[in-house]
């Protein structure tokens, strides 16, 4: 079983390394303490690899995996849509570094979201077909060692970034990024010929039309008269 644990963890690090899960994770990690994202994201790894083990060796059955991919496209527009107006609402713009916030709330988003990217992604089903023909335990816990692994470079990567960056800053990236997500996610599952690069080059103009909408918007804002204060003169007895 070593060999299986062994085997499970190098192929889904490798298969990890560049994919979204690790730029999700990055994402979080800006936005949220690092042990909240990396206990959301090993909860939900554990859940969906044992899942993918399950249909590998015991059903043999298919998940519903275009349905799924649209409730994830849409959370992702959804969340980087929140995420642009809760940090548009900030009225300083030159905050400073703040920390990252914990709690309930984050670990749930960071699971909820990380389950639905996850279920009938390639890693998914690279689980399923280890499990096939290896030992179910073994490759269930192999494969959530390799994906939390990856995910941790990436989570470390956002702790590095964070320390240097306002909080506003921040959150308006976060958002943009998943808009990115939640468009190429949303236009591989309904374009599915479309192909990979195509398809990531359409994505990216949903964050960048966000991106001048908010740059117009904050050009406006400097370019506004300041509001002129009046000073009553002291009366004279």
């Amino acid at each position: 079983m070593i060999a299986t644990i062994l085997l499970s963890i190098g192929i889904v690090f490798l298969a990890e390394l560049g994919d979204k899960s690790q730029l999700m994770a990055l994402t979080f990690a800006l936005r949220y303490r690092w042990w909240v994202v990396l206990g959301g994201i090993a909860t939900a790894t554990a859940l969906v690899h044992i899942i993918s083990v399950a249909v590998g060796h015991f059903l043999g059955a298919a998940l519903p995996t275009t349905a799924i991919a649209l409730v994830a496209a849409l959370m992702f527009l959804g969340v980087g849509l929140w995420t642009l107006r809760e940090n548009l609402a900030v009225p300083d713009p030159e905050d400073e570094p703040k920390p990252p916030r914990s709690g309930k709330a984050p670990y749930f988003v960071v699971l909820s979201a990380f389950l639905l990217a996850e279920l009938g992604d390639r890693t998914m089903f690279a689980t399923a077909a280890l499990a096939t023909d290896n030992n179910w335990f073994g490759v269930w816990l192999g494969s959530t060692i390799g994906m939390v692994a990856a995910d941790a470079l990436a989570i470390a990567l956002g702790i590095v970034i964070g320390k240097h960056l306002p909080e506003r800053t921040i959150g308006l990236a976060a958002g943009l990024l998943f808009l990115y997500f939640g468009a190429a996610t949303l236009l591989a599952t309904v374009l599915p010929g479309l192909g990979l690069l195509a398809g990531a080059l359409l994505a990216i103009l949903v964050p960048a039309a966000a991106g001048a909408v908010l740059l117009a918007r904050r050009a406006r804002r400097r370019t506004a008269p300041a509001p002129v204060k009046t000073v009553e003169s002291p009366r004279v007895p």
